[in-house]
């Protein structure tokens, strides 16, 4: 049975557990400051806006990225494919003993390999969300390919299974 508890007190177990339901792809947020390229997986990322092209991440305060996103002003959004799930471990904080990551650059900004989808953008507004900064980044440049995505749901990591074919029915998001 479900249970509701009321948004005044919230256990951030509860919170954490709750949040979890909701399935997402999984990036990795990477940008360089004077040579120091640091990456940091994030789930928290979303389309912002069509016109003019913009995105979102939101990025906890106390994160090493945190500051580093503020000083690089550009960064990329790394889509992951099924089957990167170390590098997601690995930029979580929790290193993978014996994996190499090879950055490449667009345009000069840094970017991982091998993914499904790839965003680099120049931050465009920050905000303030508790113990959070939500960032918006203008889009530079982008691309995708037909790699599946790796999902992330209930603190599992996931591939995507169609429940059936491609439908020409079905409603447009954008």
């Amino acid at each position: 049975m479900n249970i509701v508890q009321p948004v005044t007190s919230v256990d951030p177990a509860h919170f954490r557990r709750v949040m979890g339901r909701f399935a997402s792809g999984v990036t990795i947020i990477v940008a360089e400051v004077s040579g120091d390229v640091r990456g940091m997986t994030a789930n928290a990322f979303m389309s912002g806006s069509l016109e003019p092209p913009l995105c979102i991440v939101s990025v906890a305060k106390r994160a090493h990225m945190h500051d580093h996103l503020i000083a690089a002003r550009r960064f990329s959004v790394n889509m992951l494919a099924a089957g990167q799930e170390a590098l997601a471990t690995h930029f979580a904080g929790r290193p993978v003993a014996g994996l190499s990551v090879q950055f490449g650059s667009v345009d000069g900004v840094p970017v991982i390999g091998g993914t499904t989808g790839l965003i680099t953008a120049e931050l465009d507004a920050q905000h303030d969300c508790g113990d959070h900064t939500v960032f918006i980044g203008r889009i530079i440049a982008m691309t995708a390919n037909e790699r599946p995505p790796l999902l992330y749901h209930a603190s599992r990591f996931a591939a995507l299974v169609p429940l059936r074919e491609e439908s020409p029915s079905l409603p447009e998001f954008w």
